[in-house]
């Protein structure tokens, strides 16, 4: 039995386009995916980064320069895909961006960037797959906790993040009969590069470990999670293992969207 539930979680064959793969946790999907069989297609606007993390992700792996809010850019990602591997299996909408500010502080630029990457992002990231896509693809989101627990000075970011919780649900009944899947997978703060770097520079390098080892005890676990184990969770929300789940939000924050 352990063989068979292993089989049905991988992806050989599969093509997958991971968005914001170059770094933290994108990265730790593309190599989790890669590790499970399938050939990716990283997608980053950082030309630079991917080009590193082509290079570490190895051979069944290849780059593309992309603005998620540019339909033209996503549409040319894509043929691009299928001219080069011959078919798309799965999407994780993974590119994400957040900024702080108290409700009467916020401004139009604040407003047009988080919902402009975080939700039209996802929405171009989407939009063009799906007819791109044959029964059994799935498109992965990459959501957050702050869906349903935003912190104080979030309301942006978490209501971007609970507009595509809402999208969603639509989207799954809107391609009824294809086959397709659809679902979210929001994380709480994981333990990323980006996150230790703003870290130092907030508290000085030596507080970093610190810090994280207190964050991490806000939830049950009792610690942040890891980039692979958000892939590993992307991986199950894409293979044959989760066939008859759609439309759901998986939580993988150590249970604190649970407690709260």
């Amino acid at each position: 039995m352990p063989a068979q539930i292993a089989n049905h979680m991988r992806l050989d064959g599969k093509v997958a386009v991971v968005t914001g793969g170059a770094q933290g946790v994108g990265l730790g999907i593309a190599q989790e995916f890669v590790d499970y069989g399938a050939t990716v297609v990283i997608a980053d606007i950082n030309e630079a980064t991917l080009k590193e993390a082509g290079a570490v992700l190895g051979p069944n792996v290849t780059t593309a320069v992309v603005d998620v809010t540019n339909l033209d850019q996503v549409r040319a990602m894509y043929a691009d895909t299928i001219a080069t591997h011959g078919r798309l299996d799965a999407v994780v909408a993974n590119v994400g961006a957040g900024d702080s500010n108290g409700v009467q502080s916020i401004t139009e630029k604040q407003f047009d960037f988080v919902f402009g990457v975080n939700v039209k992002g996802v929405l171009f990231t989407v939009q063009p797959a799906i007819d791109l896509m044959k029964d059994g693809g799935t498109i992965v989101i990459i959501g957050s906790t702050a869906s349903i627990q935003p912190p104080t000075g979030m309301s942006l970011y978490g209501g971007a993040k609970a507009a595509l919780r809402n999208m969603v649900r639509a989207w799954i009944q809107e391609v009824r009969g294809t086959g397709i899947r659809i679902n979210v997978l929001s994380p709480g703060a994981v333990d990323t590069p980006s996150l230790r770097s703003a870290l130092a520079d907030a508290s000085g390098a030596d507080q970093v470990d610190a810090l994280v080892t207190k964050m991490g005890e806000g939830n049950p676990l009792g610690r942040l999670a890891r980039p692979r184990e958000l892939g590993t969770a992307a991986v199950f929300l894409a293979s044959e293992a989760s066939s008859f789940i759609t439309g759901v939000e998986l939580f993988a924050d150590g249970g604190m969207a649970q407690t709260g």
